[in-house]
């Protein structure tokens, strides 16, 4: 993906902000949990945080939450659900806070959008001593028959190799250096997975599945023929023909500390 392409995935969450609210599954508990085991403190940067999906299971961890958002859409509806999360108009390339004014910055299904040239030593800056810096994919465990056929049907616009856990870890492993040869920020990375799962029904999940960046961006024919395929496969499945049924995930997590 070249740069263009990568911004305008990047940017096409707004319009669907509403929908990604709705339908985006939240992150394992213990996958955050271990991505904060070693931070120096409670207080923690939600960075590209979207509708606050990250961010409500921060909260409930009790950690001492900032969230960081730069879609405005998107801002409105993490300030709606969670009105009493400080919440901030921000990028990683330029985040709106002081340096070592937390111990780990956060990032939910969102660091594969950042340019790690710049925001690698703005991160950098904004973390205390030996802070953390996490990322959290939510994937498809496709080592389940009817989600690895799922994912054959959507396509890698609907169900990309960031999204099986037969890749991600490959997919993920370099997200902390910059791509430009800068000096990484960070130290050796660490990866580990979790269970996780989200109940759905067949129309949830297609509108789950809508709400991914290389879905939203298609023209308006090619994406009604992706989702019509998806519709008439879960259909078509036992597991998820009728009525609600559990998605099998994992949440992957790619954790780095600060130099």
């Amino acid at each position: 993906m070249d740069q263009d392409e990568r911004m305008l995935h990047a940017s096409s969450f707004g319009a669907a902000a509403v929908a990604y609210a709705e339908h985006r599954p939240d992150y394992a508990q213990a996958a955050v949990r271990w991505a904060l085991e070693s931070a120096p403190g409670p207080r923690v940067l939600d960075l590209g945080a979207g509708t606050g999906k990250l961010t409500a299971t921060l909260v409930a961890l009790g950690a001492e939450v900032i969230a960081v958002e730069p879609d405005p859409a998107m801002l409105t509806e993490l300030r709606r659900s969670l009105p009493a999360v400080r919440s901030l108009p921000g990028s990683a390339e330029a985040i709106p806070l002081p340096a070592a004014s937390v111990d780990a910055v956060l990032a939910g299904n969102a660091m594969h959008w950042f340019d790690m040239a710049i925001a690698g030593p703005e991160i950098a800056r904004v973390l205390a001593p030996d802070g953390i810096l996490a990322g959290l994919w939510n994937v498809m465990d496709d080592r389940v028959e009817w989600v690895a056929e799922l994912a054959r049907v959507g396509g890698s616009a609907a169900v990309g190799p960031r999204d099986t856990p037969a890749t991600w870890r490959a997919e993920t492993a370099g997200m902390h250096l910059p791509k430009t040869g800068e000096t990484a920020r960070f130290g050796s990375p660490e990866q580990a997975e979790f269970p996780h799962g989200q109940r759905r029904t067949a129309d949830s999940l297609v509108a789950t599945l809508a709400t991914r960046a290389g879905v939203l961006v298609m023209p308006e024919e090619e994406q009604d023929a992706t989702l019509g395929r998806i519709r008439a496969f879960l259909a078509s499945r036992p597991e998820t023909a009728r009525g609600e049924f559990t998605l099998p995930m994992l949440t992957g997590v790619l954790r780095v500390r600060r130099l």
